[in-house]
């Protein structure tokens, strides 16, 4: 019984991984296919000391990002929806569906800045994998990125850091992307929620610190 149980499971997964990676194809290269499977694999290692559903970690991993609404018109609830609509025609169960939507509709820094209303430990494990892929090296290589499928400046010394932004200012913001360090991505160290994410945090964290060092410097003609 276990064997077929796991044979099933197995067969979602990669039903999904062929969903997922047909379905974002030419996508943003910060939230393309090699983005959820960076998310995959850290949620698959962070699950290696946390006790959580794998099932509904997984799957989330996988269709965390199947519309991001800040590709799809700031809708928040299409990611959610796309992903119920696949999970459904794969037979998957109404229970774990409407978990996996929730944790979608929640995780996001974005989300974190207004009102929280559903949390689990699959969300903070999944939320932790989302989150360290947007630090360190290759964080600072997808802030980039965005910024430049945006337009946005790199740098400008005359628009204000800005702190403590409320949800729909995070959503609007036009500022250059290295505001954006100091808006969202240093502040992720101190938000991560299971031991093994903040271990490997601390470590991309003063990465970041060190380019931004270098960076500033840079831009001001010291070195």
């Amino acid at each position: 019984m276990m064997a077929l149980k796991t044979v099933k499971m197995q067969d979602i997964i990669d039903r999904t991984v062929i969903f997922v990676q047909k379905t974002l194809e030419g996508a943003e290269a910060g939230h393309d296919w090699w983005h959820i499977q960076r998310v995959w694999n850290n949620t698959k290692l962070i699950l290696e000391t946390e006790q959580a559903d794998r099932l509904i970690c997984e799957l989330t991993a996988l269709l965390h990002d199947i519309a991001d609404s800040k590709f799809h018109n700031g809708d928040e609830h299409l990611g959610p929806r796309i992903a119920g609509e696949f999970l459904t025609s794969i037979g998957v169960d109404e229970t774990t569906i409407l978990h996996i939507q929730n944790i979608i509709l929640n995780m996001s820094f974005k989300a974190s800045l207004g009102k929280i209303e559903f949390n689990s430990k699959e969300l903070e494990i999944v939320q932790d994998a989302d989150r360290l892929d947007a630090i360190g090296a290759i964080g600072i290589a997808r802030a980039f990125t965005y910024g430049g499928f945006k337009n946005r400046e790199i740098h400008n010394p005359d628009i204000p850091i800005q702190s403590n932004l409320d949800k729909e200012s995070y959503k609007n913001t036009t500022a250059p992307t290295i505001n954006h360090f100091y808006e969202k991505l240093l502040l992720l160290k101190d938000k991560m929620n299971t031991p093994t994410a903040r271990q490997i945090a601390e470590d991309r964290h003063e990465y970041m610190k060190s380019f931004l060092q270098q960076f500033h410097s840079e831009w001001n003609g010291l070195k």
